[in-house]
């Protein structure tokens, strides 16, 4: 399985990507904005992205649109520290398969993680 990691922190990308490490996990890339996103998405084909909601140059509810646009069957997980609940609908109405708040433990982005593959 191929994942793009999006967050405009680094701790987080770093955390994300060790925490998900397994033997059919390939990391295909990690963008810093939704507009790297949208880029990366195009270039590296992902099955699975992991999305923070606020970010610099372009937001991920802006860049979700697009990234559904551009492959309807990726798998996005929106990891955002906006608790909201009306943002957490407004993206699974809009494409995406799970909403995990930060911080977050190790077992749940995995719990996550592993239901959204269960599900491909």
């Amino acid at each position: 399985m191929k994942v793009l990691i999006v967050d405009d922190s680094e701790i987080i990308r770093e955390a994300i990507s060790t925490w998900i490490k397994g033997s059919d996990i390939e990391i295909v890339g990690k963008a810093v904005n939704g507009q790297e996103a949208v880029e990366m998405v195009r270039q590296r084909k992902p099955d699975l992205v992991t999305l923070d909601i606020t970010m610099p140059e372009m937001d991920g509810l802006t860049a979700l649109e697009q990234i559904i646009k551009i492959n309807p069957r990726v798998k996005v997980i929106i990891v955002s520290a906006l608790a909201a609940k009306e943002t957490a609908l407004k993206a699974i109405k809009m494409g995406a398969v799970s909403y995990l708040v930060k911080p977050f433990t190790q077992a749940e982005l995995r719990e996550v993680f592993d239901e959204v593959r269960e599900d491909s």
